[in-house]
């Protein structure tokens, strides 16, 4: 059994993945902005809900204390909280106000959560840190997004975040990983694969897949180009 915290998990692709965490017999740590929204989606499934709002750091720190209270430690850290608010917005007409909160949640938040939660991952026998990319953010295989342009940095910008994190912490398995087009609410409806299908490379990486395993970027299981 891991202990295992999830940002940004009371909805979409981060509830899938601790269920999916849950129902494999794991301690899940399911975090949101909200504290009543956290425990609400924990209680339906055994999990701990836990107030987080990634881009504070006395919030951060807080729940670090918390963690440290309750659990002595920690095992996996996911960092999964994402906003997207430019959609079909060129990178020319994208506001720079939502340019930099996008950076701020997608790419700052999880270093600040990372750097905060190491002293209790450091405490496993096999820690790990999940980042939940995007293929919008992929630079080695085809052409680049010409929409969502903030939201797209922000994931480009998370992958070579996993690379630095992985060469700075070379006792952990630190990945990145494309859970692909989903139904959730940032995805929409017309997305063609479910959200547990999308969760599970993310509950895999979190869990199974081999520790020696790290600085990658995966899809379905499968390594992908950066």
């Amino acid at each position: 059994m891991k202990i295992i915290l999830i940002t940004g998990a009371y909805r979409g692709l981060g509830l899938a993945t601790a269920k999916q965490l849950v129902a494999a017999g794991h301690r899940v740590i399911l975090t949101a902005r909200d504290p009543v929204k956290a425990r609400a989606a924990a209680e339906l499934m055994g999990a701990v809900g836990l107030a987080l709002d990634v881009t504070d750091d006395a919030s951060i720190a807080e729940a670090a204390r918390e963690v440290a209270e309750r659990f002595g430690g920690l095992d996996s850290l996911i960092n999964n909280a994402a906003l997207l608010l430019d959609g079909s917005i060129g990178v020319l007409d994208l506001a720079m106000d939502d340019f930099l909160a996008t950076l701020a949640t997608n790419t700052v938040a999880p270093l600040r959560v990372s750097r905060t939660f190491v002293p209790l991952l450091r405490k496993s026998r096999d820690p790990r840190i999940v980042n939940v990319s995007s293929g919008a953010g992929q630079l080695g295989d085809g052409e680049p997004a010409m929409s969502a342009a903030a939201y797209s940095a922000s994931k480009s910008a998370l992958n070579m975040l996993t690379q630095q994190l992985a060469a700075a912490l070379p006792d952990f398995a630190v990945n990145s990983v494309s859970p692909g087009w989903c139904r959730t609410e940032m995805g929409g409806a017309a997305a063609p694969r479910s959200p547990e299908r999308g969760a599970d490379t993310i509950a895999w990486l979190a869990a199974d897949a081999p520790a020696g395993l790290t600085g990658r970027f995966f899809l379905d299981r499968e390594e992908i180009p950066w």
